[in-house]
């Protein structure tokens, strides 16, 4: 799950085992049950996952058209 930060945490805090994040940082691919929780008491904000990068066409599609 994808979780952006909103709250920071006190001095020394660790998330997932790493220091705490700063405010307004998102954690990639957290743990779903962990991430839940976080945005249940207001410490994080779910993320909808980054959309994928548009395909390119090859050279050879473009001049056919």
């Amino acid at each position: 799950m994808r979780i952006r930060i909103v709250a920071a945490g006190p001095p020394g805090a660790l998330l997932h085992g790493r220091p705490w994040p700063a405010v307004g940082d998102v954690v990639e691919d957290y743990p779903t049950p962990a991430a839940a929780h976080l945005v249940a008491s207001g410490v994080a904000e779910e993320v909808s996952p980054a959309p994928p990068a548009p395909r390119r066409q090859s050279r050879k599609a473009r001049s056919s058209a």
